[in-house]
């Protein structure tokens, strides 16, 4: 018998560059490390399996936007209200350990954006969460910093297959990418980082060029009939969502 699958997030980074037409958007994909027991070599989006502590009550305090019963709601199938929102928290943490990017609003309300000493002094905090010589609940707190969690919207459900050895039950989450935040891969588990449109994704997989798994080729799909970022956050209102396969 297959033990349960790992509850896990995937979070679908988007944003438009200035110099791009008003129609149009890129995704933030990363690459996968050729050593990594899970998908290696792939081109992925940032994502990883939940922490209890992304599941605590001081992690619930921390989200603005929703709240554990709401999150158990949409959630189908997940265990319990504190799993269904720490996914959320889940989510937003892995983006920072793997790319830097952290949605949050700091004490003064706003969304994070990094002015130069304020990038440098994240990208330390990110090495020691790295090193595990500090919480992600930690940074958090010497910052006053709550969580972004109703910026990201419920898009997708995927579970991996059980031939795999190792298998997650993954909640995918689209996201606006926050201004003033540049993303970087951590050297670790991924080896590159990049922005690109869907077409342009497809494209390169069809000519053998970027390698992709199942649910992240079908998200890429399912991502072109948008033109902008905002209707891509809007078709998840009300969406019904069932866990697929890949």
């Amino acid at each position: 018998m297959f033990d349960r699958p790992k509850e896990a997030a995937t979070v679908i980074l988007l944003h438009r560059r200035s110099e791009q037409p008003a129609d149009g958007f890129e995704v933030l994909m990363v690459l996968r490390s050729k050593e990594s027991k899970f998908v290696p070599g792939s081109y992925v989006f940032p994502g990883g399996a939940l922490d209890e502590d992304d599941c605590s009550p001081e992690m619930v305090a921390r989200c603005r936007g929703i709240e554990p019963s709401g999150a158990f709601a949409a959630l189908k199938g997940i265990p319990t209200p504190a799993m269904a929102l720490g996914t959320w928290v889940a989510g937003i943490r892995e983006t920072f350990e793997e790319v830097g990017l952290l949605l949050a609003y700091g004490a003064d309300g706003r969304l994070l954006s990094f002015d130069h000493d304020d990038a440098g002094r994240y990208e330390r905090y990110r090495s020691l969460l790295l090193q595990e010589k500090l919480t992600f609940g930690e940074i958090l707190q010497k910052e006053a910093l709550t969580l972004a969690a109703e910026r990201l919207h419920y898009f997708s459900h995927w579970i991996t297959p059980g031939f795999f050895p190792i298998r997650y039950d993954v909640r995918f989450f689209v996201v606006e990418a926050p201004a003033g935040q540049e993303a970087r891969h951590d050297g670790i588990e991924l080896t590159d980082n990049l922005w690109i449109t869907p077409q342009e994704a497809l494209r390169r997989y069809r000519e053998n060029r970027f390698e992709m798994v199942y649910p992240t080729l079908m998200t890429m799909q399912a991502l072109l009939q948008y033109r902008q970022i905002e209707e891509v956050i809007r078709s998840t209102a009300g969406k019904h969502i069932a866990a697929d396969s890949g």
